[in-house]
């Protein structure tokens, strides 16, 4: 791929975002995203025939770094905590690189949940490579060495996920009450997250010897 093409391909993906997040899926036009992008409808067909197309392909994007490092970690022989660190860090991650996915995923979730939670996993390729069923294993795996207390694991992955995401996803909230809509001490909280989350949650499960 040329350059240009990078670059063009790039001010699709931002206007696309911009208007998905607005507008929601089925209220997106592919004229819209081509107005947002500064570009005419014919150029923008070029590079992707219809609106699914180019959804699959940001949220693939989005998800390309998250998915093979997470399975990576998992499989790894790194320590339960790092494991958990590491979730925790290249998940806040992903979403400050792509703030606007809590948000599409929950209007998403709200205009057709099945279709949603069918897309999300297959895009995301949790579903293909049974993420949360190994995740489930590392941590029963804790669980019966006496390392944690006895928790369900699907319990404590959705705690996982949950703090991830809220911060983000409540972002008029969070931003506008809890911290008077200072931009600059938000943006240095959500970094915070990064190890915030991991230490939390470790402290709260970790039987100490």
């Amino acid at each position: 791929m040329s350059e240009e093409d990078k670059g063009t391909e790039e001010l699709i993906f931002e206007a696309a975002q911009t208007v998905f997040v607005q507008k929601g899926f089925d209220g997106t036009r592919m004229e819209e995203i081509a107005r947002v992008a500064g570009i005419n409808k014919s150029l923008l067909h070029y590079y992707y025939r219809t609106k699914e197309k180019l959804f699959n392909a940001i949220f693939k994007k989005a998800f390309s770094y998250f998915m093979p490092k997470v399975l990576s970690t998992i499989s790894s022989d790194l320590s339960f905590d790092e494991k958990i660190k590491i979730f925790t860090a290249t998940y806040v991650e992903v979403l400050l690189k792509n703030p606007h996915i809590p948000i599409f995923i929950l209007n998403e979730l709200n205009r057709n949940p099945d279709n949603a939670a069918q897309m999300i996993g297959e895009l995301t390729g949790i579903a293909q490579n049974d993420t949360f069923g190994k995740f489930s294993a590392l941590i029963q795996e804790e669980i019966d060495k006496g390392n944690i207390r006895s928790i369900e694991p699907e319990q404590l992955i959705v705690n996982l996920i949950g703090l991830c995401i809220f911060p983000f996803a409540a972002r008029p909230i969070v931003q506008g009450i809890v911290f008077k809509n200072d931009k600059k001490r938000y943006n240095e909280f959500l970094e915070k997250r990064k190890t915030e989350i991991a230490n939390f949650v470790l402290q709260s499960i970790k039987i100490e010897k």
